[in-house]
């Protein structure tokens, strides 16, 4: 494969540490980020849809279920709580056909989906027919047989012992309990819909029934946190045991209630924990799991067995899969463009009725931002390998990066040993910020939407 040349960036490992949480979005999950993506590009995305796939590219579906039964105070994702049962129907309809444009067109050329995944919103909002619905559908155009893991996400009030078995039926595999925290207080003023109890009823019956993943959410530093509620939520998570744990540190983005309530009371800080003490948090956390014998997986998770517990969606996008993505709002990447569908959701059914795909913008992935961006996201699991990024690209990272490493080195956040490029824990849990040493400098924003 060719070389490619990245500009070095300047020497420093990016803005000052920022202790108080105010609004933005910190959390990277893409490159270069989505408010650079547009609509200019469409034309260049319809046609990597009409170009054959890169061999050796494997291939992941995204399914966004857009619906809630309440609007989380800190929720930034695209999703709908007044729809009714037509609604919802018509969303399923659209769902079917813009799966089917997708699926004659080359890029898919007969492609079986390695992973796929039901995000939200809340997927656990459908009920039990419609979820058959859905899945019956989606496997007559792309079917799953070859897939390594299905996940779904559930809200735990939602997850009567019927629609368990509705999505254990359909052949999900790693159950997704967005859980958050255990104290009912705490849910309730963050806007959470379900309540503790309804966390032990729903996590029992999953276990009973034998999903052979589950994994649990945590949000470190919500409204009216405490330290002595954040250790007991994190003792109640040890006890449950699961799969695999998410921890995520509480961010306030621009469009969730908790700005809008800053921004009427004219305040510009968020009523929630500072930065430094959310890292802390998630330190505990991660330490506590650690002596219940799970190990640290990324700057978010910890499993209870690295052998047997992957995260083969976060793999794939990770590392440069095609991921093709339906619904309102869904992002995805094929053949070299990253796009992303329309934002609201009349505007997203009304386009898939009428034949046409729902793209509202896109961004055609040049070499060196390809390399740039593989790199940064799997640097968010701790380290990197150096042999398997020479050998993918034809550089070494150590070149292609001296100037951010030796700065994120000489800041004590980094080693290279042996084969790999490794964070230190706590540049681990401040990842995203340290990241934007590696942007280029027309990419560096605060927003990352």
């Amino acid at each position: 494969m060719s070389s490619i040349t990245i500009a070095p960036p300047p020497a420093t490992s990016g803005p000052p540490i920022q202790k108080e949480t105010t609004a933005g979005n910190y959390f990277v999950a893409n490159y270069p980020p989505f408010a650079f993506w547009k609509q200019e590009a469409i034309a260049d995305f319809n046609a990597a849809l009409d170009r054959a796939p890169v061999a050796g590219v494997p291939l992941g579906l995204y399914t966004h279920i857009p619906f809630c039964r309440k609007r989380c105070h800190f929720c930034y994702f695209r999703v709908y709580t007044d729809k009714n049962a037509d609604d919802i129907k018509g969303y399923i309809d659209a769902l079917l056909q813009e799966l089917a444009m997708y699926a004659t067109r080359p890029v898919i050329g007969g492609r079986k989906p390695r992973f796929i995944y039901f995000g939200g919103g809340t997927p656990s909002y459908l009920s039990p027919d419609q979820l058959k619905l859905l899945a019956d559908g989606m496997k007559r155009l792309l079917p799953w047989d070859e897939a390594d893991e299905i996940t779904f996400e559930g809200e735990p009030g939602t997850l009567t012992d019927h629609k368990l078995r509705a999505i254990r039926d359909i052949g999900v595999t790693r159950l997704s309990l967005g859980i958050e925290h255990f104290d009912d207080h705490i849910l309730e003023v963050n806007g959470r819909a379900h309540r503790s109890k309804e966390v032990e009823r729903a996590y029992s019956f999953a276990r009973e029934i034998g999903f052979p993943q589950i994994n649990i959410d945590l949000i470190a530093g919500m409204v009216e946190e405490t330290e002595e509620k954040w250790r007991d939520t994190v003792a109640k998570a040890v006890t449950l045991q699961p799969d695999s744990v998410t921890i995520y540190q509480m961010e306030v983005p621009y469009n969730t209630g908790i700005y809008r309530q800053m921004k009427a009371e004219g305040k510009l800080v968020a009523p929630v924990a500072d930065w430094e003490t959310k890292r802390r948090w998630v330190d505990y956390a991660f330490g506590e799991f650690e002596k219940a014998g799970y190990t640290v997986t990324s700057t978010t998770t910890v499993v209870r067995d690295p052998a047997k517990v992957k995260f083969v969606y976060r793999e794939g996008l990770f590392s440069g899969a095609d991921i093709l993505s339906i619904g309102v709002a869904s992002f995805g990447h094929l053949n070299g463009v990253h796009y992303q569908n329309h934002h609201d959701f009349q505007p997203y059914v009304d386009a898939v009725h009428a034949g046409q795909l729902p793209t509202h913008r896109a961004y055609v992935v040049p070499d060196d931002e390809r390399y740039l961006r593989e790199f940064m996201l799997q640097l968010k699991l701790g380290s990197v390998s150096i042999a398997a990024f020479t050998k993918k690209f034809g550089r070494d990272p150590r070149e292609e990066f001296a100037v951010a490493l030796e700065t994120l080195r000489n800041d004590g956040h980094l080693a290279v040993e042996g084969d790999r490029i490794r964070l230190n824990r706590p540049a681990l849990l401040q990842v995203d910020r340290l990241l934007q040493v590696f942007f280029k400098p027309e990419h560096r924003t605060g927003r990352y939407a």
